[in-house]
Formats: structure tokens, C-alpha cells, sequence
């Protein structure tokens, strides 16, 4: 078991860092992320050096400003050899204003996507932010003295 409740993996340098256990992994970095850690806080974390994998357990927090990211969920994995993270349980993520809601989200990290799944019988929720352009924001001028033959 990892002390203290938080795990921070430096994703863009490929080094997962836990105490007594490093783990480095390839790295595919996309040009507009400049770097940054991924913080997880729970309840309880463990974590296997030979598998590579991280699990978080109760009343997880995952933080990843380098990608505007925050979730929350009951539980989490971090799948180091792969770069992937799996939140499961009650999932909420908001990603610059954008939210999702699912019973199971998997980020790629490398890919910088959400894949979700829902409950049996129930529905994933997303809500993003739509903006207006400048030039849809204003309502054409249709009056029939307007209008062009």
C-alpha cells in the first residue's frame, strides 16, 4: 500500500514515481501538451511493480492540469506499459467546462481520449460548452426590403 493518499505520475517524462518504484515507459508526446503530472487522490492506493499497474480505491480524485482535466470516481487504474487510465464507478470528468458522466471512463493518455460506458440499462451524459462564433452570433438580416433577388 502507497502512504501517502496521493500518487503523481510524470506522464510526459514516462516515469511513473512511487516510493521504491520507478517504471519507465515509451512516450508518444503530442505537440500541443507541454508536460505535467497527473495527481490521484483516494483512500486507499496499491500499487504492483511488476505489472506496472496503479489502483486507487474510495473516493478518488484524479487532477491532470497540463489537459484541464478533473474526475472523479470510485476507483481508478493506471495501466503504466499502456498509458491508460481507467476510472469505474459513478465516473465524473470536466475537461475545460465540458463534463461526463458514466459508470466507466478509459482515458488514453497518448490519444488524449475518453472512452465511456454507461450502466446496463442506463445512458453516458455529456455536456459540453457550445460557443457562439462571431459571425453565427449575429442573426442575419432577412426583413423583405433585405433580401437580394
Amino acid at each position: 500500500m502507497i502512504n501517502p493518499r496521493t500518487w503523481t505520475l510524470g506522464l510526459m517524462t514516462g516515469l511513473l514515481t512511487l516510493p521504491g518504484m520507478a517504471i519507465n515507459v515509451a512516450v508518444a508526446q503530442t505537440p500541443q501538451v507541454t508536460g505535467g503530472a497527473l495527481t490521484v487522490r483516494s483512500d486507499i492506493q496499491e500499487a504492483n511493480s511488476q505489472t506496472g499497474v496503479v489502483t486507487a480505491r474510495g473516493n478518488v480524485q484524479v487532477f491532470y492540469p497540463a489537459r484541464k482535466i478533473q474526475a472523479t470516481s470510485a476507483q481508478a487504474q493506471y495501466f503504466s506499459k499502456e498509458r491508460r487510465l481507467v476510472l469505474s464507478g459513478n465516473v465524473y470528468v470536466l475537461q475545460e467546462g465540458n463534463s461526463m458522466r458514466a459508470e466507466t471512463m478509459t482515458y488514453l493518455v497518448d490519444e488524449g481520449r475518453f472512452i465511456a460506458t454507461p450502466q446496463s440499462n442506463q445512458q453516458v451524459e455529456s455536456i459540453y460548452i457550445v460557443t457562439e462564433s462571431q459571425q453565427s452570433s449575429a442573426a442575419p438580416n432577412t426583413s423583405p426590403t433585405n433580401r437580394r433577388p
